[in-house]
């Protein structure tokens, strides 16, 4: 008896915790379990209510009452009292981070090191030996130990995916098919598989096509950056170079200026000079005569006074230089005025060119981005704008968060602002645009002007120059409910447009490319009116609100 134990020792070892049975129990698949550790598998399932074998995963619905396998029991009794113990198994190793647990481990888990595909189960050394026992022949698919065994399972009927449903494009149960998928177009795993495995085929090698043309693409893009970065250096130099010489030219004509006034300066101061030593040598002599005379005329000696008269009562001889008329009104002011004049020249000039300048920079483009043409490609480059109380005028009210703008027809009590409008009912938004941007808003009234301004525009005064489109500081699309069309202004001058039938408004902004854009948004996005030009400076949303019925809302 003790040697057909010895034999078929692993009859009577209990899969999990690979020892002799201890009140070993059967269930009614047939394998057989201590009842500690069957207890302890089944503890971890109780959440589910559904229990299984922790080899064939048979399920159990409710859990199974255990009862003692009593000729198991006494067998293994028999074994224990022979002293034969269970072969030492091989050095096993614990699951560490990253590897995959062995399933049917209770307590320390072991690394696994193999997968059944069968079973839905992952096995340690240990395991995997006991479960080929279970199966011999080796029917079931195993695969190298992998963590993504639970995808293969059904998660409503906690099954097997083996079939592939062709109308839902996904991985069901049998159970499925006569449920949910009653019906569809459904074919075997391994079917599905190779259907997909040509689309693959097909996808890879369109993959492979845009790998290459990215490759390609990345290859002319790194050298396009490597060319504008030394053309970028060289601009630089040359520029540095330019500017140094036109500050030392400069420099010249201040210093030849200065020059020039100091020379006159001291050309006239000389002759100045030159002139009050004459004048007050010839004041000395005077007074030294008109001394004498004043003596004289207090003398009484007649005979002195006669005999002295003739030689004091002469004249003294008055020299050319006391004829000479002084200018009363020096001054280099007209200088000034010439430096000023020519001070104003070159910032207008050098204003101009830099605008040339400018332009022709921001046409040095590495990429040329393309135009959006759908209302999906404007939204990518949607942005977040807010309404500024601070250049609102004291007729329009705020409110949503600074988002919407009412003519409220009333003075509100704002605080006087530098920016603030005074003379038309308009906004400015806070947040400015200086590259590519894209927002909507939403109107209703009488008639509103959707803008775009630089900051510059005129704020005060009943002058043109505050009002939008009237100058060359604001675009405008006039929209309006009483009148069959709308408009276009810019720098006072109006293009007649369709009327616009949506009450919803979309702006494009390009602010490098010098693109603006207005769009009518309804079911589909109609162009209104496009502008092609140079932008100079940053670029804000406005608002001209016409009356108390009319309002505007950033979306």
């Amino acid at each position: 008896m003790a040697d057909a134990t010895q034999s078929n020792l692993d009859l009577f070892t209990c899969p999990v915790c690979l020892d002799l049975l201890r009140d070993p129990v059967t269930l009614h698949c047939g394998h057989s379990y201590c009842t500690g550790c069957i207890k302890d598998c089944w503890d971890q399932e109780d959440q589910k209510g559904v229990f299984s074998c922790p080899q064939c995963r048979q399920t159990f619905t409710p859990r199974p009452v255990l009862n003692k396998n009593n000729i198991f029991a006494e067998l293994v009794e028999q074994i224990r009292n022979s002293r034969i113990r269970p072969v030492v198994p091989a050095p096993v190793v614990c699951a560490g981070a990253g590897d995959v647990e062995c399933d049917v481990c209770t307590g320390r888990k072991l690394k696994a090191v193999k997968s059944c595909l069968d079973c839905l189960l992952s096995y340690c050394e240990t395991h995997y030996k006991v479960h080929n026992d279970v199966n011999p022949g080796r029917k079931h698919k195993m695969v190298d130990a992998t963590g993504q065994l639970q995808e293969r399972i059904c998660t409503q009927h906690e099954k097997p995916l083996e079939i592939f449903c062709r109308t839902d494009q996904s991985c069901v149960c049998f159970l499925c098919m006569v449920d949910e998928h009653k019906g569809h177009d459904t074919v075997s795993a391994s079917a599905g598989r190779k259907e997909k495995q040509t689309h693959l085929g097909e996808t890879q090698r369109k993959c492979q096509q845009r790998i290459l043309e990215r490759e390609k693409e990345l290859q002319e893009l790194r050298k396009a950056v490597e060319t504008l970065k030394s053309s970028a250096q060289t601009a630089v130099e040359d520029s540095e170079r330019v500017f140094t010489e036109m500050i030392r030219s400069i420099e010249r004509r201040r210093s030849e200026v200065t020059e020039l006034i100091r020379g006159q300066e001291k050309a006239e101061v000389s002759r100045a000079d030159e002139h009050l030593e004459q004048l007050e040598e010839e004041i000395a002599e005077l007074k030294r005569r008109n001394a004498e005379l004043e003596q004289l005329s207090h003398t009484e000696d007649h005979i002195h006074f006669l005999k002295t008269f003739q030689s004091v009562s002469s004249t003294p001889e008055t020299k050319a230089v006391s004829s000479t008329r002084v200018n009363q009104s020096l001054s280099f002011d007209a200088v000034k005025k010439s430096i000023s004049s020519l001070k104003g020249q070159l910032e207008d000039f050098c204003k101009d060119e830099l605008m040339k300048i400018s332009a022709a920079v921001t046409e040095v483009q590495v990429m040329l981005p393309a135009e959006p043409t759908t209302r999906e490609d404007f939204l990518q480059y949607s942005c977040h704008f807010t309404l500024d109380p601070n250049t609102a005028h004291k007729q329009l009210c705020l409110s949503e968060g600074n988002r919407r703008v009412q003519n409220c027809a009333q003075v509100q009590p704002y605080a006087d602002h530098p920016e603030r409008f005074d003379f038309k009912p308009q906004v400015l938004c806070r947040e400015g645009v200086s590259g590519r941007c894209y927002w909507e808003v939403e109107w209703c009234g009488q008639y509103v002007d959707i803008a775009v301004s630089y900051k510059s525009i005129s704020r005060k005064g009943r002058v043109t120059e505050s009002w939008f489109g009237r100058s060359d500081q604001a675009w405008l699309l006039r929209t309006t409910s009483s009148s069959p069309r709308c408009s276009f202004w810019h720098n006072s001058e109006e293009i007649k447009l369709p009327l616009v039938a949506s009450s919803r408004i979309g702006v494009y902004v390009d602010h490098r490319a010098g693109t603006l854009a207005f769009y009518s948004i309804s079911d589909t996005m109609t162009l209104l009116h496009r502008v092609q030009t140079t932008f100079t400076h940053t670029l804000y949303p406005g608002f001209y609100v016409y009356s108390a019925s009319s309002s505007v809302k950033l979306l």
